[in-house]
């Protein structure tokens, strides 16, 4: 019996086995739910036959449980985009706040690797500037795992940090600001030209970690595109062709979304307003003093427990988000 064609085709083959496997996880989730009703309508008919209260901590914790998976498997039937199950691409760039903006960037660059690492998914560093005194200048990351980009969408724009700076002898509190941009990781290649003129690339010595070779040699890659004004950088990979086609991808890839957006005239659904990383244009508040409290000034989403979110506890934000979008569509 011959094959079927898609499997001459391992991009194809690759696509199909994943989404084969994401309608399993979503049967054996329906059925778990299934269970899970039925085990909780047990309890209760137990307990108003046995007219026994000490079974509603037990049926509460069974409800608890039961709406926290219901809530996930909502979540995921809003991961419909087109690029939703792609990779995320995450470019974080310290704005106004001088050293403590840097400190901010490294911390927010942890809090999405903790994330990452709760869901399972991998991180691929892009690019990485040290920042003068502490923390990070800028930092390009790659997120991979299934719909991390439709996940993920969720933060691009400014964070904005309230705290007392412990940069600053005085005590005082201080309000620092970086930016963040998301894209999926289209890893097809996308027809759309580039053109030579249009670009300059420039080649620079690596500055983060990576060993003696990725440090000796300048084998960075930074594309400029003029007619957007679009930079990508690339300096994980061994080789300075090997960073040049990877930012070369993803130079093709922001450009492409461009496109998209133009057609649909939707700029903030695929990559965010391009804004100022100052005053005014934050999209999530993280307060540490004299109180503390993360809000998300989209959808009014808010927790107490700045520490838990900054070490990697997004999920009601992410969901929040979500949510707010499709009833926004």
């Amino acid at each position: 019996m011959e094959e079927p064609d898609f499997w001459d085709d391992p991009d194809r083959a690759t696509a199909q086995t994943k989404e084969l496997g994401s309608l399993k996880d979503d049967r054996d989730t329906y059925h778990k739910l299934e269970s899970q009703m039925e085990d909780i309508e047990t309890m209760i008919e137990m307990g108003q036959e046995e007219d026994d209260a000490s079974l509603v901590p037990e049926v509460q914790e069974m409800l608890d449980e039961f709406k926290e998976e219901l809530d996930a498997i909502s979540i995921k039937t809003m991961l419909s985009g087109e690029y939703d199950d792609s990779n995320a691409i995450m470019k974080l760039n310290a704005g106004a706040g001088g050293t403590e903006a840097m400190d901010w960037c490294g911390m927010l660059y942890r809090m999405y690797t903790r994330w990452a690492e709760r869901k399972g998914f991998k991180i691929e560093e892009l690019d990485y500037l040290d920042g003068d005194e502490a923390g990070v200048k800028s930092v390009t990351f790659q997120v991979n795992g299934t719909n991390a980009y439709g996940l993920l969408k969720s933060e691009k724009g400014v964070h904005r940090l309230v705290r007392i700076s412990p940069f600053n002898a005085n005590g005082k509190r201080q309000t620092s600001f970086v930016s963040c941009d998301v894209m999926p990781d289209i890893e097809k290649d996308i027809d759309i030209e580039v053109r030579d003129e249009d670009i300059r690339i420039d080649t620079y010595r690596s500055s983060g970690a990576g060993g003696q070779h990725i440090n000796k040699t300048s084998s960075a890659i930074r594309i400029t595109h003029f007619p957007t004004g679009i930079v990508v950088t690339c300096q994980n990979e061994r080789s300075q062709h090997m960073n040049k086609d990877k930012a070369m991808q993803m130079l093709k890839a922001k450009l492409f979304m461009l496109e998209q957006e133009k057609q649909a005239e939707k700029l903030s659904d695929i990559r965010g307003e391009v804004t100022d990383i100052a005053w005014g244009h934050q999209i999530r508040s993280y307060v540490l003093q004299p109180y503390t409290m993360v809000k998300d000034l989209r959808t009014g989403c808010e927790k107490g427990q700045a520490s838990a979110v900054l070490d990697g506890d997004l999920d009601p934000f992410i969901n929040a988000y979500l949510k707010w979008q499709a009833l926004k569509g």
